[in-house]
């Protein structure tokens, strides 16, 4: 017992217990368990523990250290069995959320980027870096249309990649680019991370599309000026192609053909959204509509195209529905533990300033970004983030139009923060879908330095964000302003 005195002197019992869940949470994720059976894994372990263990002896454990009843009994959580399934389900917002799956993957079987990136080496060709502009701007283009990072890495990686050596760039610097260009789809609309924020946050899904719009390009601009100057700083990295085809007006007209259809997608997404034509819902069916056009155009729609697209569709979407179902679980048990409260008060008891709270959080983020997807932040911390930042009574200029600017305004850091997970080892998913299609010579070391930079102007383009929350507000005033 002097132990549990000893530990009385610091932690009430639950605040033990809430530290505890999430450690053995990651201890678990680290043992190779994939994630939604480690989260129900963890509830199922601790509601055993907090109903008959520690209720068995709570009044000798009383003496040393505070312990509140949770409240948690098997009664209790099968009457909350519709909570954990129904309301994910039956979520008009989520429909979005396969439908986007569908129209990046179908868009990826079109023949549309490879296209593009046939038309534009030609005209780039003849700039230093010229390649590596061609696949960041291919990038930026597919991240307005399709929102699934897996499958435009590796499509980006297997067009751009074999060029890029065979021009003798510096590895580095050309995995880097294609890493760093492949994950701007988590942020540039429409991504499937900010319809899960949506539904986390309780915000408007058209908000977050609109207000993600500016932050995205600016990092695209960004990556795009970082490239030019590596250009001429280094180079021996990014040499000129010795035949080069002089530029031409076909050329620039293959160019514009090429690019005319994904952006007639994006057009129709995105406008139909922010002129008030379709809700974020109905734009999705129409771009898995219009993706799908695209493909039986260019010749590439067949059964088995189809028959896969899907497949995958099914199973990424199953995967983050079972996630939902998983975290929603494991924050009832925390929340029974009143772990909700526990965050919320160390969080604002660090710092004074509110805007030091938020910047707090997002350091926060950003670690877990090395050892968790985005996919499990998104659903643990961001519910339990939206009482402490609503509580700091931050004032963002919502123009008189954004419903809740300032949550809108964080929605968005969070954005831009998670999209770092995606490039930082141990569990950056881009390096490794990446690393599946390099041809032999291209290591894992040069992945991670090449996409050291490109995490720097992430920073950076957070930093934008946090200091012009307008950035975030202004096009979804001006969208649903009338």
């Amino acid at each position: 017992m002097e132990i549990l005195s000893f530990l009385g002197q610091f932690l009430d019992l639950n605040q033990w217990l809430v530290l505890a869940m999430f450690l053995t949470f990651i201890v678990m994720l680290f043992s190779g368990i994939p994630v939604a059976y480690a989260l129900v894994g963890v509830s199922l372990v601790f509601i055993v523990l907090g109903e008959f263990v520690l209720d068995e002896h709570r009044k000798l454990i009383n003496e040393y250290i505070e312990f509140d009843k949770t409240g948690i009994t098997y009664k209790k959580l099968f009457a909350n069995g519709g909570r954990f399934f129904g309301g994910i389900i039956k979520n008009p917002v989520l429909v979005a959320l396969p439908m986007f799956i569908y129209m990046g993957l179908m868009l990826d079987q079109s023949g549309v980027a490879q296209r593009m990136m046939r038309s534009m080496q030609v005209l780039f060709g003849a700039l230093r870096g010229g390649l590596a502009l061609t696949v960041m701007l291919i990038g930026i283009v597919l991240a307005a249309s399709t929102g699934v990072i897996g499958a435009s890495v590796v499509l980006l990686g297997v067009m751009g990649l074999p060029a890029m050596m065979a021009q003798n760039y510096g590895k580095p610097i050309a995995t880097g680019t294609i890493a760093a260009s492949g994950t701007l789809g988590i942020l540039i609309p429409p991504s499937i991370m900010l319809v899960i924020m949506s539904d986390q946050l309780a915000i408007s899904l058209g908000d977050l599309f609109m207000g993600a719009m500016f932050p995205g390009l600016i990092l695209g601009a960004l990556y795009i000026t970082f490239i030019i100057l590596y250009g001429l700083i280094r180079p021996d990295s990014m040499p000129v192609p010795e035949n080069r085809e002089p530029i031409s007006l076909k050329i620039v007209g293959q160019v514009a053909l090429s690019v005319l259809p994904p952006m007639g997608l994006i057009l129709l997404v995105l406008g139909s959204i922010f002129f008030g034509l379709a809700t974020p819902t109905e734009a999705s069916g129409l771009g898995a509509a219009g993706a799908t056009l695209l493909a039986l155009l260019n010749g590439r729609l067949n059964l088995k195209v189809f028959k896969d697209v899907g497949r995958q569709t099914l199973n990424t979407s199953g995967y983050i529905v079972g996630i939902f179902i998983a975290a929603n679980f494991f924050a009832f048990i925390l929340r029974r533990y009143g772990g909700d409260e526990i965050i919320e008060n160390m969080v604002l008891g660090s710092f004074e300033n509110p805007y030091m709270v938020v910047g707090f959080i997002l350091f926060i983020i950003f670690l877990l970004g090395f050892l968790l997807d985005w996919i499990e932040i998104t659903l643990i911390i961001m519910p339990l983030m939206l009482p402490v930042v609503q509580a700091l009574g931050i004032e963002v200029n919502g123009f008189g139009v954004v419903g809740d600017p300032s949550i809108v305004w964080f929605a968005i850091l969070v954005a831009v923060t998670l999209q770092t997970s995606f490039l930082t080892p141990p569990v950056g998913f881009a390096l490794f879908y990446l690393k599946g299609v390099c041809p032999p010579g291209v290591t894992i070391g040069h992945i991670y330095r090449g996409v050291v930079p490109f995490v720097c102007l992430q920073l950076l383009g957070l930093a934008i964000v946090f200091y012009w929350p307008e950035l975030t507000t202004w096009l979804p005033a001006k969208a649903y302003g009338n």
